[in-house]
């Protein structure tokens, strides 16, 4: 087993998220460099709220017990800790548990024997709501204050996990071999080794945040990526010998999901990235040093919780008439008229007709700068309801409409649209949204965070 000296450590972090897969060939590379720990994230909002209100996972099961017996046979070969953060992809307690089983399912088959840590983040809803009467609840961005209501109406609500629970984790009881948490932030497992071995917290923070991503800083972005973290600097390199990591793709990565160019906040305060220096000390390699880190006073944490919204249904088409392009907007308007008198005896406010036009402005709405559209449209119509009956209904009626509405010019009779599937109207199911996105002062960074450890045999 590898053991961290005073000089350096070294991780590893075969992907940017467990479940995507990787190069089980890099990941043995990455072996023979001796790392002192294997780190890898699976969680993100990213893909929407539906994980956290309805219990979804990011990935398939399957996807997930490939990507672990892998990680767990690294792990008893090199005999070296291995973290898993964010466990299906929101953190949720019902979800480490799954991570858990998988692990045991793993274990039994392959004869293994390990000590398992769990790091929970579900936060009780009472002590949410005592403490938003205290006042040590407020916005995380352009978000409103945090209503009881809100609170109650979350399916789950889980609290951003940093370094701390982590290292308790493994102070607890000796000999760890695994963890996997409950919603974490995403740098935390990697800061987490680092500062318990004696580094900077800025550099140990700073390597957290460029790694979690895996290989995604190196050219061509890839899976995985090695870290070595000394007293003043650390180094990055991917692990498949087709990539690099340069100074331009490096430090482009550390503006990745970030609000200001050089301030990163998280659990127990703010990484200052304005005087960092990035040197191309390899072809394939990259040294930072220069980073800083500034502890928060009161220590917060995030809050995240989603709820059940209605039911969803779309449907799908193209377009490429020009002549009905260029009418689109007043077109879609009409059409939507149209089928709310049609459904006058259903209240307005109960359902949502949402336009997504790909091709004029489906990805960026609004602030979309090119006003000319494409020669083709793709053009998906969302219908948000109480049920999912009254959403396909709406949905068709506003896909039959537009298919044969008329327009100043139009030549053709026999439709505007092409559908490409059929059901024609799709039906999603229940729709969430995020309602809680809030921090919350806490008095210590891990009493939020049970931690449990049993033997895996």
């Amino acid at each position: 087993m590898a053991v961290a000296s005073n000089e350096e450590i070294r991780i590893l972090t075969p992907s940017g998220m467990l479940g995507y897969g990787f190069p089980v060939e890099h990941v043995k590379l990455g072996l023979a460099l001796k790392p002192h720990a294997i780190t890898i994230d699976s969680g993100s909002t990213d893909s929407g709220p539906q994980k956290l209100g309805l219990g979804e996972m990011t990935c398939s099961r399957a996807n997930y017990v490939k990507d672990m017996e892998v990680l767990l046979e690294a792990q008893q070969k090199a005999k070296i800790p291995l973290l898993i953060s964010s466990a299906g992809g929101d953190g949720s307690n019902l979800h480490v548990d799954v991570f858990r089983d998988i692990m045991v399912e793993i274990a039994r088959r392959r004869g293994w024997r390990f000590k398992l840590a769990k790091i929970y983040s579900d936060v009780d809803k009472a002590h949410i709501k005592k403490e938003l009467k205290a006042g040590r609840i407020e916005p995380l961005g352009p978000v409103p204050q945090l209503d009881p209501r809100e609170v109650d109406a979350a399916t789950v609500i889980v609290a951003q996990i940093g370094a701390e629970p982590f290292n308790r984790a493994l102070d607890e009881s000796e000999g760890v071999d695994v963890i996997v948490s409950g919603r974490a932030y995403d740098p935390s497992p990697t800061a987490a080794m680092a500062i318990r071995a004696g580094f900077d917290p800025a550099l140990a923070w700073h390597m957290g945040k460029i790694m979690e991503c895996g290989a995604l800083c190196a050219e061509p972005v890839g899976r995985s990526v090695m870290g070595w973290l000394r007293r003043d600097h650390f180094e990055i390199e991917p692990l498949n010998p087709a990539e690099r990591c340069t100074t331009a793709s490096v430090a482009a990565h550390t503006l990745y999901e970030k609000t200001h160019p050089f301030l990163l906040a998280g659990p127990g305060g703010t990484l200052d990235l304005s005087g960092c220096r990035y040197e191309q000390v390899s072809d394939r390699r990259v040294r930072v040093s220069g980073s800083r880190f500034t502890p928060a006073r009161p220590y917060t944490v995030k809050l995240e919780g989603a709820k059940t919204a209605g039911y969803r249904s779309i449907f799908i088409a193209g377009a490429r008439d020009p002549i009905f392009i260029a009418q689109i907007d007043e077109i879609l308007a009409r059409v939507i008229d149209i089928t709310r008198d049609y459904y006058e005896e259903i209240p307005p406010e109960t359902y949502r007709i949402i336009p997504h036009l790909y091709g004029k402005n489906g990805v960026m709405g609004e602030l979309e700068p090119v006003k000319t559209p494409a020669h083709e449209l793709c053009i998906i119509v969302e219908v948000a309801a109480a049920t999912q009956a009254i959403a396909t209904a709406i949905c068709g009626k506003i896909r039959t409409s537009l298919m044969h509405a008329p327009y100043p010019g139009r030549i053709a009779t026999a439709g505007n649209l092409a559908s490409p599937f059929t059901p024609l109207e799709i039906p999603l199911g229940q729709a969430c949204e995020f309602n809680v996105y809030h921090l919350m002062q806490v008095d210590s960074p891990t009493a939020l965070f049970p931690v449990q450890h049993e033997e895996i045999a």
